[in-house]
């Protein structure tokens, strides 16, 4: 018999609302909510462990339930009031996940080709900035995407929205910049700076060696630690009336003249 919930004062749904709304209960549970079939599938593929599938039957079908939960996973049925509190998005697709989260220590990276390609931002604070830099990751398909000096938690529901997913496909890890420094000078990963200082124009750089690209926020760009350590700053020449753009279109560029030095290997 699959488990039907009606009400939102149920316990776990309480339960539920906090782990979507405070990242301190996702730490401490090392649970958190996914919503939509595509995000669900993702997760899947990247070895996200799920606990539970809630479905709202009326957007959700049982066929579609019976190809998402092959694994026999844990079903609850959803009442549309109860559904519509813990959903995330205006338009939904009827179902969610409450899946483990990973560890995202540095330690953990498993970086296994000698040439990789690294995407590192400072600090960055917006999700749909974080997000989007995580499709711009996965769609150039790098080794790793590292987050410095994180301000919010990769499993924040914003992020896997504004992701579409893309948080579950790329190999993520966070840390420190001094930590982040250390673990690339440790591995010989070359470290291009995007910014103002002493910098030079992105494309006359050779990318086809182990390498990190690294960002900052818009308003307050890198940090000196980064400054101090970089193998070369980059710059994107600006033709217009401003010196800067928005991080995960500067990212894109970054990245994909080092995917066209590489061959787009």
């Amino acid at each position: 018999m699959v488990k039907q919930i009606s009400s939102v004062q149920n316990s776990l749904i309480k339960e539920l609302v906090q782990l979507k709304e405070k990242s301190r209960n996702r730490k401490n549970s090392d649970q958190f909510l996914i919503e939509g079939q595509r995000e669900i599938e993702l997760a899947l593929k990247g070895n996200y462990e799920l606990d539970t599938i809630l479905v709202y039957p009326e957007l959700f079908s049982e066929e579609q339930l019976n190809n998402l939960t092959a694994n026999s996973l844990n079903t609850i049925e959803l009442s549309k009031e109860v559904y519509q509190k813990l959903a995330h998005r205006e338009t939904t697709e009827g179902v969610l996940a409450v899946a483990k989260t990973k560890s995202l220590e540095l330690s953990n990276l498993n970086i296994d080709t000698e040439n990789p390609l690294i995407l590192i931002a400072e600090a960055p604070e917006k999700p749909g900035n974080i997000g989007a830099l995580l499709r711009t990751a996965d769609a150039a398909n790098i080794d790793a995407v590292i987050i410095a000096n994180p301000k919010t938690d990769m499993y924040n529901p914003n992020i896997i929205r504004s992701s579409v997913g893309c948080v579950f496909t790329n190999q993520i890890a966070t840390g420190s910049t001094n930590e982040v420094i250390d673990f690339l000078k440790e591995n010989n990963i070359n470290i291009y700076c995007a910014a103002l200082q002493a910098s030079v124009d992105y494309h006359t750089q050779d990318y086809t060696k182990p390498t990190a690209i690294v960002v900052g926020t818009e308003a307050t760009g890198l940090s000196d630690e980064w400054l101090q350590h970089s193998t070369q700053n980059i710059i994107i020449p600006m033709q217009g009336q401003i010196d800067s753009m928005n991080v995960s279109v500067a990212a894109g560029i970054l990245i994909f003249e080092a995917k066209r030095q590489r061959g787009f290997n």
